[in-house]
């Protein structure tokens, strides 16, 4: 399984969000430090859990879910949002 992947997995047992995409960057990073070996994502999550949160809140959470797989992630852009927000 990639880590792309494994991502998704994990957000989706922690969250069961209403929409979920997540893009590997790491082609658009090549020839900057951590750059080599992939670990650039960009997550787009639509979680009902977020509702009441702050950006901060919703970030942590996120990086919560994902704890175990963050040594491989070097970049997460991260854009959590309510059902409604979009």
């Amino acid at each position: 399984m990639s880590l792309k992947d494994a991502i998704s997995e994990r957000l989706r047992e922690a969250f069961t969000p209403d929409e979920i995409l997540v893009t590997d960057d790491s082609l658009q990073h090549v020839g900057h430090a951590g750059a080599g070996h992939g670990g650039h994502y960009t997550v787009l999550i639509v979680a009902e859990r977020f509702r009441g949160c702050g950006l901060l809140e919703r970030h942590r959470l996120v990086y919560e879910a994902l704890a175990d797989l963050r040594k491989d992630i070097h970049a997460l852009s991260i854009r959590a949002l309510v059902p409604g927000d979009i």
